[in-house]
């Protein structure tokens, strides 16, 4: 059987000390890189993962003349927390796991990666942190914790605390999820097929508009109805996946805040204000859980910010526009704006 993770490379942190407590004996960060890293090391875009998502989902956007250009760049997907390529429910052994699986956070995430770079490549700068949803809180993390070790940020479709709303919609799901007879209060004891559908279902009405369902645009994908959709879509993603890593992934995102750290110890105002990126927010305009207003709060309270609302219909998906070429053309000229702008950060 080939291997899974292919090329892809794996970088151990031993005795990692997790933010939320706990030391992992040997934690793991599964990462892929694409394109050559220049003399001078200058050339490095972060790519951090999504919810969900491990990298061969999302390196589509990966290429030569792609939004993220590895004929210029070096690319760097590593795989967070949670997703089964690191360190997860799903690989971390009974022994290591003891009672309940660890809490990972974004500040675990940022600082493997931080480590990652460092000792496997020499890389102490980011030309630019992107990530959508999921990875936008993590770039964002990158520019709160390590100011100085990041030019400039686009954060697509995510914000750097997650609001209130969000949490709603979050805690939905894993309400849904741990209703499957299969749950007996700490783990699944069989695979739980009737939740994992309905966890599908019910993250659809929420990562698409009440626009793209009434201009029934799953027709243009391929599927023949609403039913199809939800069925080969939504259900299968989500039955492929392992269901104690989506339950830890949506734990990282509910306690997702830059300046839940010792650095900031709370202050969400001093923490996005000490990111000295050029940093792009870009949110959906139509996202329902990311919501362009809570972007925008945010990126008034950034320095060097600028707002680039996307304008679609495809809600929350339009920050991973795999399948509609406007959104995609609109996220490659927001990228080249960026990867072109000079920065104006004031003296330190």
């Amino acid at each position: 059987m080939s291997d899974p993770l292919g090329s892809a490379g794996r970088f151990i942190l031993r005795d990692f000390a997790l933010q939320a407590g706990g030391v992992l004996p040997e934690a793991h960060l599964v990462y892929q890189t694409y394109g050559t890293l220049n003399a001078d090391r200058s050339n490095v875009i972060l790519y951090p993962t999504s919810y969900g998502a491990q990298h061969p989902d999302i390196e589509w956007l990966v290429g030569p003349g792609k939004i993220l250009d590895s004929s210029k760049y070096f690319v760097v997907i590593p795989n967070m927390f949670g997703n089964g390529f690191s360190s997860s429910p799903s690989n971390l052994s009974a022994v290591v796991l003891g009672g309940a699986p660890p809490v990972f956070t974004h500040v675990d995430n940022v600082t493997a990666q931080k480590r990652m770079l460092k000792e496997v490549f020499g890389i102490e700068k980011l030309a630019l942190a992107y990530g959508w949803s999921m990875g936008a809180q993590q770039a964002l993390h990158w520019g709160a914790m390590f100011p100085d070790c990041v030019e400039r940020i686009a954060a697509v479709c995510g914000t750097a605390r997650t609001t209130p709303h969000n949490v709603v919609f979050l805690e939905g799901l894993r309400a849904v999820l741990t209703t499957d007879p299969h749950w007996d209060g700490q783990r699944f004891t069989a695979k739980p097929e009737r939740g994992l559908k309905a966890f599908g279902r019910v993250y659809a009405g929420w990562a698409l508009s009440q626009a793209f369902y009434r201009e029934h645009l799953y027709l243009t994908l391929g599927y023949t109805s609403l039913e199809d959709f939800l069925v080969r879509d939504w259900e299968a993603s989500f039955l492929r996946r392992d269901p104690m890593n989506l339950l830890s992934m949506l734990e990282t995102w509910i306690r997702s805040d830059i300046s839940n750290n010792d650095l900031y110890r709370g202050d969400l105002h001093a923490s996005l204000g000490e990111i000295r990126a050029k940093t792009y927010i870009i949110p959906s305009q139509t996202d329902l859980y990311f919501t362009p207003d809570d972007c925008l709060r945010e990126a008034k309270q950034i320095p060097q910010a600028e707002f680039r609302p996307i304008p679609t219909i495809w809600g929350h998906r339009a920050g991973n526009p795999s399948r509609h070429p406007e959104d995609q053309q609109f996220l490659t000229q927001t990228i080249a704006d960026l990867l072109s702008a000079q920065q104006s950060r004031p003296d330190s």
